[in-house]
């Protein structure tokens, strides 16, 4: 048994949305360091440029707005002019909204929900005749939907849409991988936990405090979830199906529910 090659990603066409920053940076500068050509994509095109050139040559911005299904399908489209296959797709574009029970508007609610469960569902249909034109069941293609530990805990916050939209990719991940993986296609999702980004304040403004509550006593690093997403993106989950990867240092599985002082 030769292992040496699992994790590689040479010659593989990855797509990330939200891919100009935060985890989504983080997981195509992961895929490029192992050598996979990543198209990122989000909806402010400047940002978008600028992480393609600070990430080389190997890294190609096509911004897209993927809140509507319009925008999904137009994205699909610009990704077929330049690829005959798609071998991976991180569905990782996604909105938060955090508003009092007796406030909470329609627009907070819709946002959200159309962003996060919506979009990749309608991407991934749009993508799918590129995710199956290189698959198979001995080298599958991968769609990774980047959920949250939102989805399987609580916080203390008020972001009802935000868990809800969560906790429904979890088993939407389920249901299109029971329908995928007869064309070769395998569906996983990822779930962080506290990462710095601009979606994550807490944990990037004040990450000393969190991570008192996390077992690991340490918030995420690039390296951790590039980490976890490489091994969905590769050879060596090959036989991983409709699963959630929970990425937190310990806090969903391992934690009593009190803080962690050192």
């Amino acid at each position: 048994m030769d292992t040496s090659r699992f994790f590689s990603l040479e010659g593989r066409v990855a797509l990330v949305t939200g891919g100009s920053r935060g985890i989504g940076r983080m997981i195509a500068e992961g895929f490029i360091a192992q050598g996979a050509r990543v198209y990122i994509s989000s909806r402010k095109a400047p940002a978008c440029e600028e992480t393609a050139a600070a990430l080389g040559p190997d890294c190609i911005a096509l911004p897209m707005d993927v809140s509507t299904v319009e925008g999904c399908r137009a994205l699909a489209a610009a990704v077929a002019e330049r690829e005959e296959r798609l071998d991976i797709l991180v569905n990782n574009a996604g909105a938060a909204w955090g508003m009092a029970f007796e406030e909470f508007s329609e627009s907070g609610w819709d946002k959200v929900m159309d962003l996060n469960v919506k979009s990749p569902f309608f991407l991934t249909q749009a993508l799918h005749g590129l995710l199956k034109a290189g698959a198979s069941h001995e080298a599958p293609s991968k769609v990774i939907n980047i959920t949250s530990i939102d989805g399987l805990r609580l916080n203390p916050w008020e972001t009802y849409s935000y868990h809800a939209s969560k906790a429904a990719l979890i088993y939407l991940t389920k249901r299109m991988a029971a329908r995928l993986i007869g064309d070769g296609i395998i569906v996983n999702s990822l779930a962080p936990g506290a990462f710095a980004s601009e979606m994550n304040r807490a944990a990037r403004d004040h990450g000393d405090e969190v991570a008192r509550r996390i077992p690991m006593r340490r918030i995420g690093t690039p390296e951790d979830m590039a980490g976890a997403a490489i091994f969905l993106a590769s050879r060596a989950s090959d036989y991983v199906v409709g699963d959630t990867l929970v990425v937190d240092g310990g806090l969903v599985n391992a934690s009593l529910g009190i803080s962690i002082d050192a």
